[in-house]
């Protein structure tokens, strides 16, 4: 990319643009705030798509992210799809920034989902000034949108849509498209509705386009709709969409009225969230982590640290039961770490493939027990390979046979564990309804270590002593 700060880029190019020259111009932007031109950076942030501009907030330090607040303000209203890109944090902290009026006025433009999402977080005292500062109509949408459970499909849905009766024709549906003020900005299907506001069927907006004025909507109607209930969870939203190949789907109440609609582009975001989610909760970490202060970070990190602390002194423990072992044969502390490594890391493969297919809703039943028998096979089988082999090096390294037999028996048996334990215990969690992703690594690691040193260490003490 060739342009400066001073030329700034087409709308058209903004929306599309590499990350390499994303982040290319994010220092641009950067060195015209560190120089003070100011004037240089409103003309270019003018031109960025709203996902880029979110992008660039995020980047900042906050003192520059102030200031590009401040020159964005004006603009807010027009675009308020940089609020819903946001991180929550950043977010959050933008919002901090405005007066509740500019927030009112941003969330008046958003769709309904997007404006819940936006002042689900902040503290109750905020939120009820900004609400308080919304025309009524909206301000009652995102009241009932917050009155949902929190990550459930009320708080993800959106309030505009298009529902008409069955008996219309696709000419009266055209016309009323051509002439309604209160449409969506972007919508997939129109939904037939019965008199009490049922959902009882639909059709996508394109199969309508290409039909006769005259054909009723009845005719084009696809009963196989599914609706899905406002209190269910948006993982369970986001599989049934995965599963089905749905574009958009009813949200109902308890009485099957219709509320909303969830489109793909919102599920798109929850199964990008759940996974970003899993993968930091297997390591103890937050997405947050990034922006957090140190002390926040800290702070965060600590408890995961303290669990792990404990589980370490557990498995010390087993180390110091055969203490007088180890100081008969120095070479079993030698090889010790050995055991427990290729425990850990052969538990958690299992882990890892376990916690997807739960995720997924890929295991249940006798899927689930063909998984455990599976990892346990591998398992085995792994671990006979790796006994021939550090069986070989151990009794050629040490010049003695019995310690290449006693770690290749503990090279078997902890694999085998490992593979068991990989499949069992995120499969337990999610039965005891704790959430897996965050809670098998610890009692993984616990049970991978305390196998593997006190079988290691227990055949020691029975065939070399």
């Amino acid at each position: 990319m060739n342009q400066t700060v001073d030329q700034p880029e087409t709308m058209e190019s903004a929306g599309d643009r590499p990350a390499e020259e994303l982040r290319a111009l994010i220092d641009r932007i950067e060195d015209a705030l560190d120089a003070g031109k100011l004037n240089r950076v409103e003309k270019t942030i003018a031109t960025l798509h709203s996902a880029d501009l979110a992008d660039l907030l995020e980047q900042l330090h906050p003192d520059d992210r102030r200031t590009v607040v401040n020159l964005i303000r004006p603009q807010l209203g027009d675009e308020p799809e940089v609020l819903s890109y946001l991180n929550d944090e950043v977010r959050d902290e933008i919002v901090a920034l405005l007066r509740p009026e500019e927030v009112a006025t941003v969330l008046t433009e958003m769709v309904t989902d997007d404006a819940v999402a936006l002042v689900e977080d902040l503290d109750e005292e905020e939120r009820e000034e900004i609400l308080a500062s919304m025309p009524t109509s909206a301000r009652l949408l995102v009241e009932e949108g917050l009155s949902f459970p929190e990550e459930s499909a009320g708080r993800l849905m959106q309030r505009e849509m298009v529902a008409v009766p069955m008996f219309w024709t696709v000419g009266k549906t055209i016309d009323f498209l051509r002439t309604s003020d209160v449409l969506p900005d972007d919508f997939y299907m129109i939904f037939m509705i019965d008199p009490k506001y049922r959902p009882v069927g639909g059709a996508l907006l394109s199969r309508v386009l290409r039909s006769r004025r005259s054909v009723k909507l009845a005719d084009l109607m696809d009963q196989d709709v599914r609706t899905i209930p406002a209190d269910m969870d948006q993982e369970e939203v986001a599989f049934l969409f995965r599963q089905y190949g749905l574009v958009s789907a009813p949200v109902v109440d308890d009485g099957g009225k219709l509320l909303g609609v969830i489109t793909v582009d919102d599920v798109v975001n929850v199964i990008q969230e759940e996974n970003q989610e899993d993968m930091l909760r297997l390591g103890g970490v937050q997405e947050e982590d990034r922006l957090s202060t140190v002390a926040n970070t800290a702070r965060s990190r600590f408890s995961w640290l303290g669990v792990n602390f404990l589980t370490a002194v557990l498995a010390s423990a087993v180390i110091a039961f055969f203490e007088a072992t180890i100081a008969q044969v120095v070479a079993l502390a030698v090889l010790m770490p050995i055991v427990a490594s290729m425990g850990g890391n052969a538990g958690t493969q299992t882990m890892t493939v376990t916690v997807r297919g739960l995720a997924t809703k890929e295991l249940a039943g006798r899927s689930a027990r063909r998984m455990v028998v599976k990892e346990i096979a591998v398992g085995a089988i792994n671990g006979v390979l790796f006994a021939v082999v550090v069986g070989a090096v151990a009794a050629l390294w040490f010049s003695d046979p019995g310690i290449g037999f006693v770690i290749g028996l503990a090279m078997i048996i902890t694999l085998i564990v490992a593979g068991l334990s990989g499949a069992v215990i995120p499969l337990v969690l999610e039965r005891l309804n704790i959430d897996p992703a965050v809670a098998s690594g610890v009692f993984l690691t616990t049970v991978t270590d305390v196998v593997g040193f006190f079988t290691f260490l227990g055949l020691a003490a029975w065939i070399l002593l």
